[in-house]
């Protein structure tokens, strides 16, 4: 049996090697980039709504068949709407300070029932106002 035997210049061609490191540097920091960007996109959206408030304007928004998940099922539309404004909003805490929601759920509780009518009438009245007043600087415009 004869053995064959390798010299490291069968295996070491320098210019391949050179290629292939510049390749994976290259892929790297696209890599980075790639991370980086993620990271930018799951940064979420700051809200100058108190929390029931935040809630209260995206529960009217689904609540009128405005904004949807899932027009076919109502638990599941307003389970997705949940944990859309979960992950992806904060809303302004205590001195204006933004707080991540872990749950909205006690609040589109209070949304949906009729003992909290009253507040959600002054959140409407709030919101008309402001969409008022933005109407009539358009009209100026």
């Amino acid at each position: 049996m004869s053995t064959k035997k390798y010299s490291v210049s069968d295996h070491f061609d320098f210019e391949s090697r050179l290629s292939n490191l510049e390749t994976l540097f290259l892929n790297c920091n696209n890599y980075r980039n790639l991370v980086s960007d993620v990271s930018n996109l799951a940064q979420k959206c700051k809200s100058s709504y108190s929390k029931i408030d935040l809630s209260s304007l995206f529960y009217i928004l689904m609540d009128e068949g405005l904004l949807f998940f899932d027009k076919s099922d109502k638990r599941m539309n307003r389970a997705r709407f949940q944990n859309f404004i979960s992950h992806c909003f904060t809303y302004s805490g205590d001195g204006g300070c933004q707080k991540d929601i872990t749950s909205i759920s006690r609040q589109f509780s209070e949304c949906s029932g009729f003992i909290y009518k009253d507040k959600q009438i002054k959140f409407l009245d709030t919101l008309i106002a402001r969409l008022q007043e933005r109407k009539s600087r358009l009209e100026i415009w």
